[in-house]
């Protein structure tokens, strides 16, 4: 009899562990931005994360970086080494991060990302559709990859998106948060462009102020700051004059389109001297400074944006992003003052630092030439 029950507690605590271990170990079913459904083995422990580093903080908060063990430094640190800085100073595995490399580059290797050995991997649409084989290599050795998507700036990829990392990082109420967010005010600036009538719709110009004003940078159609364009009823100067998704604008066609707005995209590039500088580093000043050779080119002395002091620098990171939001709200304030007279993007990007990310808000995004 005491033999018996000892054998019925052993078996007892036996299943009793089984199901604690299957309660804290389970198998989540994901739906990522292309709608796919992967499987991630969770709570995850070892995250390999290609892009969309601020996303990723703001969703699963600065503590869930300790379960980062490889990213691609390139378009974090390479890109945006100001930026990357801030972070770094408050995260601390941050600036000796394993790097697995990026696809634009040709250095992505799915060998340092297999040997990391993370539970999952977040990668960019456009990193997952350019790199088939090493994508095929990644899953063969039983790594599920989720894949993300700001760039096409479409509402329901920046959501799935938003709840695809809250739900592997065990976040999900703060993603649901962060969606909810971005959609009120995604829908708050189609509501009031609705509301402005039916008014001619500007022609507005964006451009990639990197390698100075010598030099015509990319123009964006049907993504990113084109596709913002687009949902903000804009004539985009670029729209049937590229060959792709992006790329220089012939400088003689902007002059003959004459945009009603010029927006130059600026960051806080390294080596760049002649570069639009803005972030969190650039004051006023230094942002103007940078900005005005680019409205004194060729040929421009007469278009209507200059002449009207519609010439704006513009954080190129504020595009294909969770906040990305605040770059409409500033852009359709230009376009619409009457709607958006109430709206003030610099105060919307500032609560949502305070709220969501490490890094305090500070320096300039986003501001007319004048």
């Amino acid at each position: 009899m005491l033999f018996l029950k000892r054998l019925l507690r052993t078996v007892f605590w036996l299943y009793a562990a089984i199901f604690a271990l299957s309660a804290w170990s389970a198998t989540l079913e994901v739906t990522d931005a292309l709608g796919r459904k992967v499987r991630v083995n969770s709570p995850v422990q070892r995250v390999a994360l290609n892009f969309n580093f601020e996303e990723f903080t703001a969703v699963a908060g600065k503590d869930n970086w300790a379960k980062v063990v490889g990213i691609s430094r390139a378009p974090f640190e390479g890109w945006r080494p100001v930026i990357f800085g801030r972070y770094a100073a408050v995260i601390p595995n941050l600036q000796a991060m394993p790097d697995f490399g990026h696809s634009e580059d040709n250095t992505f290797s799915a060998e340092k990302v297999i040997a990391l050995k993370p539970d999952v991997l977040f990668i960019a649409e456009w990193t997952y559709k350019s790199l088939q084989t090493a994508r095929d290599q990644i899953e063969a050795a039983g790594i599920p990859i989720v894949v993300i998507d700001y760039n096409a700036q479409l509402l329901e990829r920046h959501l799935s998106s938003t709840r695809a990392i809250g739900k592997v990082m065990g976040t999900e109420a703060r993603a649901e948060e962060l969606a909810r967010l971005y959609e009120h005010e995604y829908k708050d600036i189609q509501t009031r462009i609705a509301q402005a009538g039916s008014a001619p719709k500007k022609v507005v110009y964006v451009e990639l102020g990197q390698a100075g004003p010598d030099t015509v940078g990319n123009s964006y159609s049907g993504t990113m700051w084109g596709k913002m364009l687009n949902s903000l009823g804009a004539v985009n100067v670029a729209d049937g004059k590229l060959p792709g998704p992006w790329g220089p604008v012939n400088a003689e066609a902007v002059i003959a389109d004459n945009p009603d707005l010029i927006f130059i995209t600026g960051s806080s590039w390294l080596n760049k001297p002649k570069a639009v500088k803005t972030g969190y580093q650039a004051s006023p000043e230094i942002t103007r400074a940078s900005l005005k050779p680019y409205a004194e080119r060729a040929g421009w002395a007469n278009l209507k944006a200059v002449k009207n002091g519609e010439v704006h620098a513009i954080e190129a990171g504020l595009s294909r992003s969770l906040f990305d939001f605040v770059a409409m709200q500033y852009i359709a304030k230009r376009m619409y003052p009457q709607a958006f007279k109430d709206v003030d993007p610099e105060a919307s990007f500032r609560r949502y630092h305070e709220k969501y990310l490490p890094v305090a808000y500070a320096g300039t995004w986003m501001l007319p030439i004048k």
